[in-house]
């Protein structure tokens, strides 16, 4: 939902800092997996109950993720590299919530399994109406120059990373954000399939 609003924002400078980046010899596919490897890092440092670092390589990661994007307009975009984006962002988007339910399987164990059902879901209609988009030849920039088609929701990443961090700061209210995110995570999958029964009927 917030996406689209912060593109405009956020592009600039990271179209510069791409540049720089791209200058010093890294593709985009070596920033798409030092993303990942931060993130998992974060997932690491939760599962070691330590927050703040986590908060910290969160940041990064997803600074990295958006940094790829830039690297690749510079460098030029190729499907492959679409490709391990969006794997390496799924893998960090299991691995936070895996943290907290290894941090303590009795307290967060259900709503951590809750969770990850939501994302899987979730993430099954958004790849589900890609590929149809592009069987349709549909075309969107609203989420920047992307090698699959993104549609809005109520939750995309921003608000994925905000809810990511708010564990980090409230751990111990794991159980009662995952519920309520999850459940808001079904509401937006629920969203994409009437989208795409609209889009898609004929």
């Amino acid at each position: 939902m917030l996406d689209r609003h912060l593109r405009p924002l956020i592009d600039p400078p990271l179209n510069r800092l791409g540049q720089a980046v791209a200058r010093l010899g890294l593709s985009a596919n070596h920033v798409t997996l030092i993303g990942l490897a931060l993130g998992l890092g974060a997932a690491a440092a939760i599962w070691a109950q330590a927050f703040w670092l986590a908060i910290a390589l969160i940041l990064a990661s997803r600074l990295a993720d958006g940094l790829d994007g830039a690297v690749a307009r510079v460098q030029g975009v190729s499907d492959f590299g679409g490709f391990l984006d969006i794997v390496c962002d799924f893998v960090f988007y299991a691995a936070i919530p895996l943290a907290f339910v290894a941090l303590d399987p009795g307290a967060h164990g259900l709503a951590g399994a809750f969770l990850l059902l939501s994302f899987y879901v979730n993430a099954a209609t958004f790849l589900g109406f890609a590929v149809l988009a592009e069987k349709q030849k549909m075309r969107s920039e609203a989420h920047g120059v992307k090698s699959l088609y993104f549609t809005s929701g109520l939750l995309e990443g921003t608000e994925t990373i905000v809810f990511f961090l708010l564990l980090c700061l409230f751990p111990a209210a794991f159980a009662a954000l995952a519920w309520g995110f999850g459940i808001l995570c079904l509401i937006t999958a629920g969203s994409r399939v009437f989208l795409a029964a609209r889009v898609f009927r004929g």
